[in-house]
């Protein structure tokens, strides 16, 4: 059973983080789009390399607390609980 919820925390971990990358990129674009309507132009699309695809630092402290609570529930081991950091930390 212990894998089972371990399993279920990993989940809802990266259901988070891509939600979070999800709601990201739809309020960039709609502001990309809102600016193209306000100039009647085609703004330049930035290269790829400069436009950040991970979550704002609130989203990330958010889900490191989320982490947090699950690493205090048992749910996560201490080295799940440092993987997840850092992977999140990495984004």
């Amino acid at each position: 059973m212990p894998g089972l919820i371990r399993g279920v925390a990993r989940t809802a971990v990266v259901a988070g983080t891509a939600t979070a990358v999800s709601n990201r990129v739809t309020r960039r674009q709609q502001g990309r789009w809102a600016a193209q309507q306000g100039s009647g132009q085609y703004a330049p699309e930035p290269p790829a390399a400069a436009a950040p695809s991970s979550p704002d630092m609130t989203d990330k402290i958010e889900q490191l607390k989320q982490l947090g609570e699950l690493r205090t529930q048992g749910v996560l081991t201490e080295a799940e609980f440092e993987e997840q950091k850092r992977r999140l930390l990495q984004a």
